[in-house]
């Protein structure tokens, strides 16, 4: 399966990034780097995480990580995950 990433995935995790490395460069590119490596691994298993409860749909899910939400659309027809948005759980 291929990963794309949805422009508000992208936006949001820039500025996710950017609050990080106010405080500490090193954490921010940590934070991507298992973030990136937790997503790649969906392509094993797509199905892991639960399915969402922002969406009435079994092919998109919610993965937690370090407390933010990630939701993700899994497509079969076109063999691809595509990475939709992320964002804190609690602020939402």
């Amino acid at each position: 399966m291929q990963i794309k990433r949805h422009e508000q995935y992208i936006s949001n995790l820039f500025a996710i990034l950017q609050y990080i490395s106010k405080d500490k460069i090193s954490a921010s590119r940590n934070f991507k780097n298992k973030l990136d490596k937790k997503i790649n691994n969906l392509t094993h298993f797509p199905y892991k995480n639960r399915p969402s409860i922002y969406f009435d749909n079994e092919n998109i899910r919610d993965m937690i990580f370090k407390g933010y939400t990630i939701t993700y659309e899994i497509n079969i027809q076109d063999n691809t995950i595509e990475i939709l948005d992320i964002f804190n759980q609690n602020k939402r």
